[in-house]
């Protein structure tokens, strides 16, 4: 078998841990990326990236690239994983996350039908951003969408949601029961992509895989990147003794997934392609707050405690963590990876041995 995956965004943390457990499965790999300078500052191909992966640099929102290269090459399964992301980074740079997310997307799909390379198969990374707050319920059991967090709450320190004066607590994302309601502009456009992938896939018969991450942590994250990777930013602090900020009141839940377990999920979702939409969400189902993670991380390094700065992130979210279960249920993948007990200390290991930490 010599059929061709292509994974777009190839050459980043996401994609090099995937196309790692793909080689040896008889596909030839392909990666497109254009080596963006916020994640390879070198831009060079990473080291991270298994030899036997083809690397083509080039940028999902050139046409005239896809036209080249589908000439040549008709993929078998695409994995999207092309993307710019970072909440803050969306607010000023709007029209650049659109144009990639989904711009970009809408190019390769128009190449791919011009030259007659329709994949099999699309597996579509998507973001636990597409919910924004999701769903919350009041202590009556009135489940409610709360709005967003405008730049005056936050500044108010008005952190948390209450519903007709009760205290209202966050519930779980799971696709198909939460509805999704972005709360920024990076979100706005994933879900834009979603259905962009959804209505082109139902009507060119092409079987295609949403998974919407949550926060994705581990080993080969670039340690460049301001607008990811809090827990490499939280280790490089805490190596240099520094007391970590935590923002908000720290009270802030994340899921964090660790890079392997999220590999495992992309992978599982190639090689048993869905018969129509899949639509799952990939976390550990394990919450973690900024503040816990952050004691956590300084405790590793002898650090401070973290401080409460009392900062905030305009369009960031209070809470999130997935319910794992259907993911389980469909593929068989669970998370492996604790972040407490495992993740947080692989991670640091991982800058230290690379001397990101000097």
């Amino acid at each position: 078998m010599n059929d061709i995956i292509i994974i777009t965004g190839g050459a980043g943390f996401i994609g090099c841990a995937v196309s790692e457990k793909l080689i040896g499965q008889g596909y030839r790999i392909i990666a497109v990326d254009n080596l963006h300078p916020q994640i390879h500052p070198m831009q060079k191909r990473p080291d991270a990236l298994h030899p036997d992966v083809e690397l083509v640099v080039a940028d999902v929102c050139d046409a005239d690239f896809w036209d080249g290269f589908l000439v040549d090459n008709h993929p078998h399964t695409v994995v999207h994983l092309a993307a710019e992301t970072g909440t803050s980074q969306s607010l000023t740079e709007s029209n650049r996350h659109a144009m990639v997310n989904v711009v970009g997307t809408t190019q390769m799909l128009d190449a791919f039908t011009r030259h007659d390379a329709k994949p099999q198969a699309i597996v579509l990374s998507s973001s636990r951003a597409v919910y924004g707050e999701g769903m919350w319920r009041a202590q009556d059991g009135h489940a409610f969408y709360p709005d967003v967090r405008s730049h005056q709450q936050l500044s108010s320190a008005e952190w948390d949601f209450s519903y007709n004066g009760q205290k209202a607590v966050p519930l779980s994302h799971r696709a198909g029961n939460v509805m999704p309601n972005p709360s920024s502009i990076y979100g706005s456009t994933k879900l834009a992509q979603e259905h962009i992938i959804k209505s082109w896939c139902a009507a060119m018969q092409v079987s295609a895989s949403i998974l919407r991450f949550q926060n994705v942590y581990g080993p080969g994250q670039s340690p460049f990147n301001p607008y990811t990777g809090i827990i490499n930013l939280f280790h490089r602090a805490a190596y240099a003794k520094l007391p970590i900020q935590v923002y908000e009141d720290g009270v802030i839940g994340r899921d964090f997934v660790y890079i392997d377990d999220v590999a495992d999920s992309v992978v599982a979702s190639i090689l048993n392609p869905a018969d129509s939409l899949r639509l799952l969400d990939v976390g550990s189902g394990n919450v973690t707050t900024i503040l816990e993670a952050a004691t956590l991380i300084a405790a590793l390094h002898g650090a401070p405690e973290p401080v409460i700065c009392g900062k905030f992130r305009d369009g960031d979210i209070r809470w999130a963590v997935a319910d794992a279960d259907p993911l389980d249920e469909e593929l068989g993948v669970r998370a492996k990876v604790d972040f407490a007990s495992d993740g947080a200390k692989l991670v640091g290991e991982w800058l230290l041995e690379k001397g990101y930490m000097e």
